[in-house]
């Protein structure tokens, strides 16, 4: 854990309570902006290992989507119907609107990244079903 937290300059932050309902495992939140303030929301993620959130879906009329930005340990992206990717530090993955995708750390690794939130009209981003241990112990 030690070098992890060397590589996460942008800090683990605090158990992410407001949205544990959709994880599997423990995440940690960091924002690095004042939502209220600022054009988009950009946080640092930080899942423990084997964590991963759920199948999602970012929608928007216009613009939006979502920008990771992978800065420690090793991860996993995978949209639905395509293979999962290994994530490593220096990585970005862009991920548009109406995209059904889930994103979180390997079995025996922690992971972070920034996420960075694109401004749209009619943003909102749609909770589905857990990522199975069948399907995530076979990656």
């Amino acid at each position: 854990m030690t070098n992890f937290d060397e590589e996460n300059i942008f800090g683990k932050g605090v158990f992410n309570e407001a949205f544990d309902q959709y994880f599997t495992g423990d995440s940690f939140l960091n924002p690095l902006v004042d939502v209220n303030d600022n054009l988009a929301f950009i946080a640092n993620v930080t899942f423990e290992p084997g964590c991963r959130n759920n199948w999602h879906i970012h929608h928007a009329d216009k613009g939006g989507g979502q920008v990771l930005i992978c800065i420690a340990g090793r991860g996993w992206y995978q949209e639905e119907g395509c293979e999962a990717v290994e994530l490593k530090p220096g990585m970005v993955v862009e991920i548009k609107p109406g995209v059904k995708h889930w994103h979180g750390a390997q079995k025996d690794s922690w992971f972070s990244h920034i996420a960075v939130e694109i401004p749209g009209e009619n943003t909102s981003s749609e909770w589905l079903e857990v990522v199975s241990d069948e399907h995530y112990n076979n990656l």
